[in-house]
């Protein structure tokens, strides 16, 4: 049980994939515009990500084994399959939400932070539950980088910010201080 903890902090905090690995920010820096949006595309993520978590377990365990040449082909497959899924379901439950992510929700098909989770965790040798664990923290450490990022956006606009730092010029250099910040992390926790 304190494993799973450890991976779950890890992957949350210490080894967040946006801040700490780089993946993902395409929408990181694309969708944190608005804090609604942000956080609805980190929980679209998020399931995306368990879902992957799942299948990526379920093909190393049962069908990669014989032919590890098609894994990451199959990674591909699941991942896109999934956020078609999520796109459909979207799309009718929440139209203001699908108009609201725009392009940035079928790009969660090339999130390379969603390719990175089915590697990472095959690379560590996760089982079922530790990788389900990893997923979640992994979809919440994207979540709450990209809410992070969506109000430090929201409060950088009604700030007196330089003429010459507005826009792009700031949204990088808080992403610079939010990922330094987490850096700080890695010393609290050694056993990840």
């Amino acid at each position: 049980m304190n494993e799973l903890v450890w991976i779950f902090i890890s992957a949350l905090l210490v080894n967040n994939f946006v801040l700490a690995y780089f993946l993902g920010l395409c929408p990181f820096l694309g969708v944190s515009g608005r804090l609604d949006t942000a956080f609805r595309l980190g929980l679209a993520t998020l399931f995306v990500m368990l879902i992957t978590a799942f299948c990526a377990w379920l093909l190393n365990t049962y069908v990669l084994i014989y032919a590890p040449y098609l894994r990451l082909i199959s990674f591909i497959v699941v991942i896109a399959s999934t956020v078609q899924f999520i796109e459909m379901v979207i799309k009718r439950v929440s139209p203001g939400l699908f108009r609201a992510l725009g392009i940035f929700l079928p790009l969660i098909t090339t999130n390379c932070a969603i390719l990175g989770l089915a590697i990472f965790a095959t690379n560590k040798g996760y089982g079922l539950a530790e990788g389900m664990i990893y997923a979640l923290g992994a979809g919440l450490g994207f979540t709450l980088a990209l809410v992070l990022m969506a109000g430090l956006r929201e409060e950088a606009e009604l700030a007196p910010v330089p003429r010459l730092l507005r826009g792009t010029a700031i949204n990088l250099i808080i992403a610079g201080i939010l990922s330094m910040a987490f850096m700080g992390f890695a010393g609290l926790f050694s056993a990840a």
